[in-house]
């Protein structure tokens, strides 16, 4: 069985494949690839990791407060003990000669942990040092984007020896018991107490409700007939507009159920600002070339390529005779916040390599230190820039999106909504 995501987050990936290999016992084991597909570019999984929980790192579950145990579980952590007997502990790649096969790339595990673990600081555990998982997650296999220009993935493949042992499953399921009643105990408390609460402050009220319902109930008898006439007529109305707009609809309706029609974007106004915000070139087109899914304020337009425009254009003449689930590269999606930006759209990581080189506007050359600043924190105020020119240039520039480049090495745009704090 392949375990994968498209993910980096070690809760989502390492702490996922432990808890499986924690709760199978002897019946499945994490199989060593490092062999297959040599010229894929992979760094090795997890041994250690901290968990980020509403701006705070905790290295393992004992720092979480009492608060969040039930929503941060022992789980998401590096397991301290192992049940797999066969499951040997590696500190390094050299302990274990079964991978010193060449991995592409020499990657130490260490320096991969501190490079993931790192917080900048600003870590609330109250523990010395992580704990190092007693399974052997190096073998996973992480894909890094910028290792060979591409997406970001994780791969465990995991081997199954032997039926589950019944005194395993067992064990499992008393943890899961003993974890749901501690959480209802705990949720009963709290709603025991707001009950108490509501209900002294009901009883205050209980007197004037009563007094205040018969009188309500007499006028309700003298007028009962005024309203029921007056509610037909509003049903009637009602149910006549609403007939009315699900006709509309159906007139608009793309024809094949539960997918939303293509439709070529041509609102000339919003084309033209986009533009002009980010001083894209005459010689990349866009009119013509985007569609979208709605044409009610559109939440993400697609670009597509004059041969995909001409088939759309001649489906579209044939009925829709063929079935469009997705097509284009998105290139643009509408700001969510409302910061007083002056153009509705932002930039989409998709579309960005393809529309980069025709940008004249709303670029940025950051120093690699500012740049993984970008890249580590969710914000950044202008100031905080190692580069205070950098600060200054992003500072100036006015609401709304932009691109960052790497100034040394590779050329890296990234795309960053540009306000003060910067995100």
């Amino acid at each position: 069985m392949v375990y994968s995501t498209c993910s980096m987050n070690p809760v989502e990936n390492e702490a996922v494949v432990a808890e499986l290999l924690r709760r199978s016992g002897s019946s499945v084991e994490l199989l060593d690839v490092s062999t297959e597909l040599r010229e894929l570019v992979r760094r090795p999984g997890l041994g250690t990791w901290k968990v980020n929980d509403r701006g705070s790192w905790f290295q393992t579950h004992e720092d979480v407060p009492d608060s969040r145990k039930n929503v941060i579980l022992p789980s998401m952590f590096p397991s301290s003990t192992s049940i797999h007997e066969s499951h040997k502990v590696y500190n390094s790649f050299d302990v274990n000669s079964e991978y010193n096969v060449p991995f592409s790339r020499n990657f130490n595990i260490e320096d991969t942990n501190n490079v993931n673990c790192d917080t900048g600081g600003i870590s609330s555990s109250n523990s010395a040092q992580s704990l190092d998982s007693k399974f052997p997650l190096h073998r996973c296999m992480r894909i890094v984007p910028h290792d060979q220009d591409g997406g970001a993935f994780f791969i465990a493949v995991i081997h199954k020896l032997s039926l589950l042992n019944e005194n395993q499953v067992i064990k499992v399921r008393k943890t899961e018991n003993l974890l749901s009643k501690n959480r209802t105990v705990k949720l009963q408390e709290q709603c025991q107490h707001r009950i108490v609460s509501e209900v002294l402050d009901d009883n205050k009220l209980l007197d004037e409700q009563t007094k205040l319902s018969v009188a309500n109930q007499t006028s309700k008898d003298d007028n009962l007939t005024e309203v029921k006439m007056a509610s037909d007529v509003e049903y009637s109305q009602t149910e006549s507009g609403d007939r009315s707009r699900r006709m509309d609809k159906l007139d608009y309706q793309h024809k094949w159920k539960g997918i939303d029609p293509v439709l070529f974007f041509k609102d000339e106004a919003v084309i033209k600002n986009i533009v002009s915000f980010f001083g894209i070139e005459e010689s990349f087109s866009l009119e013509g070339h985007l569609v979208t899914r709605s044409t009610d304020n559109a939440r993400r337009i697609y670009y597509v390529s004059k041969a995909v425009q001409d088939i759309l254009e001649l489906n579209i003449q044939v009925g829709e005779q063929i079935k469009i689930a997705s097509l284009g590269v998105k290139m643009f999606e509408r700001h969510r916040s409302k910061d007083g930006c002056s153009c509705a759209y932002r930039l989409s990581y998709e579309g960005l390599s393809l529309l980069f080189p025709y940008m004249r506007k709303r670029i940025l050359h950051a120093s690699p230190v500012d740049f993984q600043h970008l890249l580590q924190y969710r914000t950044i105020n202008f100031a905080r820039f190692a580069d205070a020119r950098f600060g200054e240039e992003a500072a100036s520039m006015m609401p709304g999106c932009c691109v960052v480049v790497l100034r040394e090495g590779n050329i890296m745009p990234y795309a960053v909504d540009l306000k003060e704090p910067m995100t």
